[in-house]
């Protein structure tokens, strides 16, 4: 048996699947904490990496291996290959002025958007290099190259310390905001409008090039090493997606994307116009809020996240106008980083915990229902609807999601689909060929609900009644 090996670095862990190259049949795994914040100092990654490959009982029998992690993240590297500075990650929205500035500086939101596919937001990595250049001008003088954190872990596994050495995929490098997923090269302009200068970036690697070999001696020495990508993307390998097919994560972040044959390029920012780890492409529509709203919930009505789906499966649909619009945390999609959440139609009737259970889970599904809605004007096909992420485990969400979509959801077993997703791609690059291994989902099912429009529009009515 030829064994492979999947990372998942994401914002709250590290998780490693050893699978078997031609079934895809699960052998064993690990996993390791990330500390908490929006801002990591990457020796944090590589300490739970080695932890996680050894509570998977290491590597030293897996012939490749690929990492997938958190996308946006911004790792600046001095001349040596030394880091300037803690990474700022995805979910740190302190860039967003930046960004609008550089936006509005730069030819406004159309020109981003046929440049590079995406009109950047505080997510994106071109608009903390911006910020960094502002406030942090040492630290920006002292960066001599910027990578993701899927790259710089690569790197790490390969031993060398070279920044030249560094590579990336172009599902990846389509989430900086300075990688123009259409045309597939960097725009080295865009990059230095950001920083002030210019900086070396990765080399964009194809979907089943070898990055190297590992040179990390009783870690995973020997085997070869993939080009990695982003966890969106590798989301998409592991469930199998294909044109046709829309996934609906919900994990920390929640995030909403179709594998299609043509690039997007949204001029009002909603849909990045990302690419996938297979040559197609992924727009993808991205909330900050997702699984985290249901944990707020369960705080909140001081019950587990079991009880939580009890009680909004006890309240009748659409919480008899309860709406309980998520901006726990700021808000990506609509571009929102100072936004707070909102309760409306608290009455007598409707403040109980039931219907704010139901409020809850309703809120979070709808704003990403009006993702889809997003994709669909994009021109993605939807023809199947994939639910994963820890998100989709609440019976509650599985439940209702057919509802607000208004669609059947077909939902895998639990399982670390970005970690199965690298795994995948560590295989093609064992076997070769234009496309990666057929593994079969196992365990899935498919849900169906009556549509619920009312839903729908009572949330629509609400939603921008919001501080911001």
């Amino acid at each position: 048996m030829t064994l492979v090996a999947g990372v998942d670095s994401s914002t709250q862990s590290c998780k490693v699947v050893v699978r078997d190259a031609s079934s895809g049949s699960l052998v064993r795994e690990g996993r390791a904490s990330h500390p908490d914040g929006t801002e990591v100092d990457p020796e944090a990654w590589w300490r739970a990496l080695h932890e996680a490959i050894n509570a998977a009982g290491g590597l030293e029998d897996v012939a490749a291996v690929s990492v997938a992690a958190q996308q946006h993240g911004m790792v600046t590297l001095d001349g040596s290959g030394d880091v300037v500075r803690p990474a700022l990650l995805w979910n740190d929205t302190r860039s967003a002025e930046a960004g609008r500035r550089l936006i509005r500086e730069h030819g406004g939101p159309g020109t981003w958007a046929k440049a590079v596919g995406s009109v950047p937001v505080a997510s994106f990595t071109v608009t903390k290099v911006a910020w960094l250049a502002e406030h942090e001008p040492d630290a920006a003088a002292r960066t001599a190259a910027i990578c993701l954190p899927h790259d710089w872990l690569t790197w790490r596994l390969t031993g060398r310390r070279a920044t030249a050495d560094l590579t990336t995929d172009r599902g990846d490098a389509s989430g900086t905001g300075y990688f123009a997923a259409a045309a597939g090269e960097y725009r080295h302009d865009l990059l230095s409008a950001a920083l002030g200068h210019d900086a070396e970036v990765p080399r964009v690697l194809s979907p089943a090039e070898a990055a190297g070999v590992s040179a990390v001696p009783g870690l995973t020495s020997g085997a070869v090493l993939a080009p990695g990508t982003g966890d969106n993307m590798a989301a998409a390998l592991g469930v199998g997606a294909g044109p046709g097919d829309v996934v609906v994560s919900i994990g920390t972040s929640g995030t909403v994307f179709a594998v299609t044959d043509v690039p997007a390029a949204d001029p009002t920012g909603i849909v990045a116009g990302f690419a996938d780890a297979t040559g197609h492409y992924l727009p993808l529509v991205c909330t900050l809020n997702a699984a985290r709203v249901l944990d707020a919930t369960a705080r909140l009505l001081g019950v587990n996240l079991d009880e939580v789906s009890r009680l909004a499966l006890s309240a009748p649909s659409g919480a008899d106008g309860l709406v309980l619009v998520p901006y726990l945390e700021g808000e990506r999609t609509p571009d929102r980083p100072g936004a707070s959440g909102a309760v409306h139609g608290l009455r007598l009737g409707t403040a109980t915990p039931a219907h704010l259970a139901r409020a809850a889970v309703e809120g979070l599904l709808c704003g990403l229902a009006d993702g889809l809605d997003a994709l669909e004007e994009q021109g993605a096909r939807v023809e199947r609807i994939v639910l994963v992420g820890g998100g989709a485990r609440a019976e509650a969400v599985r439940r209702i999601a057919p509802a607000v979509f208004g669609r059947p959801v077909v939902v895998p077993q639990p399982g670390e689909y970005v970690a199965d997703g690298a795994a995948r791609q560590a295989a093609w690059l064992l076997v070769g060929g234009d496309r990666p291994p057929d593994w079969e989902l196992v365990g899935a099912q498919t849900y169906e609900a009556d549509p619920a429009p009312a839903v729908r529009a009572r949330y629509s009515e609400v939603r921008d009644l919001t501080e911001s």
